[in-house]
């Protein structure tokens, strides 16, 4: 599980208090880069969490934007050295959605839509292994291994007794009938979705091919949400090259609404375990 310091989150946060001081101090980003002499993309970069802070880059900053409160400073200062320390994802090395994970480890609760695959926290062994030879078919079967062990790894926030991560899925029926693997591991991958849907903590709910046109018709998405009021929302979408994370307010707010109207229009509890039952049996013909 998760250590007591968990880097990405430090970034996060440290990347917000500093553009807080800077909105304090009346500066645009463009100005701090031009006296520091740095890049405007560098000050972005740090007050997005996307990079690691050094203790110089927090110095720098505190003189520019003038804080002379050294509790202020030393706090800063802390959360940078926390910042710079390692997750435990980092011992399986460089891993493409590392800022997710990081994310994940800390988030309170995760909703996610899923329109083409069973979600990674849901997924057995068999079927991430024949989903990652699918998708990326040029990965040498060391990469592929690599990336499985973190998926499980990843899944021990949905099956520990203490603080379990609260998740709730809306997959979408295309997920239940795409064979992924072979008619084996798929009727072992539904028995096993069945199986988490009945933790207290895991919903799960199938939105019909009957729906037609839905909110969620543009992809996958994941709203992460966190204990710590500091830590607003974030939204995760994820991309072939590149992830996005969306976190001003409004535009959190946009994706929630979206997520409430794939809720309504999808089975219920009860009607989905049905459903995915159903989509099982076929498998074991």
């Amino acid at each position: 599980m998760a250590s007591n310091v968990n880097p990405t989150v430090r970034r996060r946060r440290l990347g917000q208090e500093l553009r807080r001081l800077r909105e304090l101090k009346g500066m645009t980003a463009e100005e701090v880069a031009e006296r520091l002499l740095v890049s405007q993309s560098k000050i972005s970069r740090l007050e997005n969490g996307r990079r690691s802070i050094s203790q110089r880059d927090v110095r720098d900053l505190c003189g520019v934007y003038e804080v002379e409160d050294k509790r202020i400073v030393d706090s800063l200062m802390e959360m940078a050295r926390d910042s710079r320390q390692q997750g435990w994802w980092h011992t399986f090395g460089d891993i493409p959605y590392s800022v997710y994970i990081g994310l994940e480890t800390d988030a309170e609760s995760l909703r996610v839509y899923e329109p083409q695959i069973v979600t990674g926290l849901l997924q057995t062994r068999s079927y991430a292994e024949a989903l990652v030879r699918g998708a990326l078919p040029e990965t040498s079967a060391e990469e592929i291994e690599k990336r499985v062990e973190v998926r499980m790894r990843r899944q021990e926030r949905i099956t520990t007794e203490r603080n379990p991560l609260r998740l709730w899925v809306v997959l979408d029926e295309a997920a239940l009938h795409r064979v992924v693997g072979s008619r084996l591991v798929m009727r072992e991958q539904l028995e096993h979705l069945i199986e988490l849907s009945e933790l207290p903590h895991v919903t799960v709910q199938v939105l019909p091919f009957e729906v037609g046109a839905h909110p969620g018709i543009n992809g996958q998405y994941a709203i992460l949400e966190f204990a710590d009021a500091a830590d607003s929302s974030v939204v995760y979408l994820e991309g072939v090259t590149s992830d996005l994370y969306v976190e001003k307010a409004q535009d959190v707010q946009k994706y929630a609404v979206m997520y409430e109207h794939l809720r309504a229009q999808s089975h219920n509890v009860e009607v989905s375990r049905q459903f995915i039952a159903k989509a099982a049996k076929r498998f074991a013909d």
